[in-house]
């Protein structure tokens, strides 16, 4: 063989591999994404090797560019809303994140979580569950949702501020749900809102999600027939627990919203709020769960509620 048919030949076979691959592309672009556990579980490594990241810190500013590098990534269109919280220890300026993804209506599906961590002086918090987990499940969350097509439209809301400076109260705690809330009203945009469903601790290596009682029964029944459907019911407990959680401002407001947040944290619950809550805690497989019923109760959401 010359070296110019040589040559033509491997331009043939380098246009034909080049074909290939455009055929693999576009039938993987054309096939929706499902919800990856271990996809999100890499986010959480990333936002746990900041370390502690409180409201107001360097560290939780990294957080911050983390989640919005992988909101541009899966090509949200992402805000940030700034305020200052009038806390016990003073003003301390807070950011929530909102990533929106429009859909075919106007109505807008709010899927949220915390991604701050609680402040502590005597131990390092890296919050891998309680703050970590939330953030990581949305970042996962934008990418499955940017990449089919939506009835409603989607706001994926990363709450600041959400732990308590010291004791748990009505105006120390649950800063970014709340202040959101009342500017939604404002603003005149409350309105839009179908609905909510929060999540936080949610990567518990022994997931245990007990149905909430301060959450919207219809919404809540939602999800749990959903991890019925899906063969997930042993991890969705049908016995109620009350929680005050970035939830209860917009329930209070009028919005249905659902808690779906794991409170038995090792034995005794006594992983949370220690040094102890940390990777080797948590599993993509949790993630995965609550991720796939989330997905699923979207789903319903929209065929019950878009006719």
């Amino acid at each position: 063989m010359s070296r110019l048919r040589g040559r033509r030949w491997e331009s043939r076979l380098g246009w034909a591999s080049c074909l290939w691959l455009l055929l693999v592309a576009s039938s993987c672009a054309a096939e929706p994404l499902t919800f990856n556990g271990g996809r999100a579980f890499g986010d959480l490594k990333r936002l746990v090797a900041l370390g502690p990241r409180p409201s107001g810190s360097r560290a939780l500013e990294e957080a911050r560019k983390v989640i919005l590098r992988g909101l541009h990534e899966a090509r949200v269109a992402a805000e940030e809303d700034r305020f200052d919280a009038a806390t016990p220890l003073g003003r301390v300026p807070m950011v929530n994140v909102i990533g929106r993804i429009p859909g075919a209506r106007p109505q807008v599906v709010i899927l949220a979580g915390h991604y701050e961590t609680k402040r502590f002086d005597d131990f390092p918090f890296v919050g891998a569950n309680d703050g970590g987990s939330s953030a990581a499940f949305l970042l996962e969350m934008a990418r499955v949702l940017a990449g089919r097509k939506n009835g409603f439209t989607y706001w994926l809301v990363f709450f600041d501020g959400e732990e308590a400076f010291q004791q748990f109260t009505e105006t120390d705690g649950l800063y970014g749900s709340r202040h959101l809330a009342q500017k939604l009203t404002a603003d005149g945009e409350l309105s839009r809102l179908e609905a909510m469903i929060l999540v936080d601790m949610i990567a518990d290596a022994r997931l245990n999600i007990h149905r909430e009682y301060n959450s919207t029964p219809w919404l809540t029944d939602l999800v749990f027939r959903s991890a019925q459907r899906l063969g997930y019911g042993k991890y969705f407990l049908d016995e109620p627990r009350a929680y005050e959680d970035d939830h209860i401002p917009f329930v209070n407001a009028g919005v249905a919203a659902t808690d779906l947040l794991d409170f038995d944290y090792g034995p005794d619950n006594r992983y949370w709020h220690t040094a102890r809550d940390t990777l080797d805690k948590c599993s993509p497989i949790s993630l995965t769960i609550v991720g796939r019923v989330a997905v699923a109760t979207l789903d319903e959401l929209e065929k019950t509620r878009l006719k």
